[in-house]
């Protein structure tokens, strides 16, 4: 039976964390909340603080048997919050728009669940910062190997089904991605003489079709995709000045992981091949790097029968999720899966101004949970 009062008081820690969002990578005022927390409320539950992630232990009387891990994120993204709630964003432009705020307080919620009434074998809680941004979980990956976890899960949000719904799949979950930057620089001159400069934006322009037609290339067994988000070339209102330096962001992403790596080096080859043929200096840089999310059959397997025993009902997911999730660091190192749980269809979608986790998923999630320690 679930203590109630626990119950509110992890959701209560989740409108507090709401109010107080902390970017990704700044996420330290929000691990000493968690912190705290778990100390006052689920005493016997180890809490180690790693410094850049902080994970908690359930300690059970069977070691031998294989270690569980469950992975919360802890990040808020840089996006206004206009809920009408009293635990609304406190920093302007920055809001939990991703629902990590609830994913946490779950976690929290289940500490405090096994503190009160145990488990049959060791139980692990990992708070991963810089999720949004690809950063998190590759620098925390000594969470599985130094503590030989055996398996690993993590449950997110989505709006392709019903209100309710878990979906998950076998196999590819979730795209690899990763944001490039070419940068060029050119020779400044006057407009009214051109020819005596270096200007990048025939080499942008060009750069930006070939992306296009990249993404039409025959010969990948899945999806790719050359996304270009910004381009700029010179300088707004210059008009006495010919463009001589330029920005080309473009976010690559792939099904497969090596064809994404493979569209990253063509992309890097015309770039470099454009600043050649235009006398253009060229630096390229990489951020948001997202590894490619395959789920494992087995745990896929266990996270549908957990919610048949508990009357949650469940989808296979249709397709991978174009969107990039970093778990998958995780999940090259142990068994593990990712599962959606479905805020409904006429829910605000995520990474939008309006949306928040809903409260009693907490208290649905945590059964799920539950029935996933039971199966070792």
């Amino acid at each position: 039976m679930r203590n109630k009062e626990k119950l509110q008081k992890a959701i209560e820690l989740r409108h507090e964390i709401h109010q107080n969002p902390d970017l990704s990578n700044e996420e330290r005022p929000t691990y000493e909340r968690i912190i705290k927390f778990l100390k006052e409320n689920a005493p016997s539950i180890e809490i180690v603080d790693k410094g850049y992630y902080v994970y908690a232990i359930y300690h059970s009387e069977h070691p031998e048997r294989p270690r569980i891990a469950f992975r919360t994120e802890v990040d808020a993204l840089p996006i206004e919050d206009l809920i009408d709630e009293p635990y609304k964003s406190c920093k302007p432009g920055v809001g939990h728009k991703c629902g990590h705020d609830g994913h946490a307080a779950t976690m929290c919620a289940l500490a405090m669940e096994l503190d009160e009434f145990g488990a049959e074998r060791d139980v692990y809680m990992i708070f991963q910062p810089a999720e949004e941004t690809g950063d998190g979980a590759r620098q925390c990956t000594d969470f599985i190997t130094d503590n030989n976890i055996a398996e690993i899960y993590g449950m997110h949000g989505s709006i392709d089904e019903d209100y309710g719904v878990v979906q998950t799949k076998a196999g590819l979950m979730n795209c690899a991605s990763e944001g490039m930057c070419i940068e060029y620089k050119g020779v400044s001159t006057h407009a009214s003489l051109p020819e005596l400069g270096k200007n990048p934006t025939l080499a942008l322009a060009k750069l930006a079709l070939y992306c296009d037609e990249l993404e039409k290339s025959e010969g990948y067994k899945g999806l790719i995709m050359s996304t270009v988000c910004y381009m700029r070339s010179g300088d707004p209102e210059a008009y006495g000045v010919a463009a001589h330096k330029g920005c080309f962001q473009v976010t690559l992403r792939g099904s497969i992981e090596a064809e994404m790596v493979d569209l990253e080096k063509k992309v890097e080859a015309k770039a470099k091949e454009l600043a050649e043929e235009y006398g253009l200096g060229i630096a390229i840089s990489y951020s948001d790097r997202f590894p490619e999310t395959v789920n494992d059959p087995d745990c896929v397997d266990k996270i549908f029968e957990a919610c048949k025993r508990i009357g949650v009902p469940t989808a296979v997911r249709p397709a991978a999720e174009r969107g990039s999730e970093d778990f998958g660091h995780f999940a090259k190192l142990t068994k593990g899966a990712m599962f959606f749980y479905c805020y409904g269809k006429d829910n605000p979608d995520m990474h939008s101004t309006e949306f928040n986790f809903h409260d009693e998923i907490i208290d649905r999630v945590i059964d799920i949970y539950d029935e996933l320690i039971k199966m070792y």
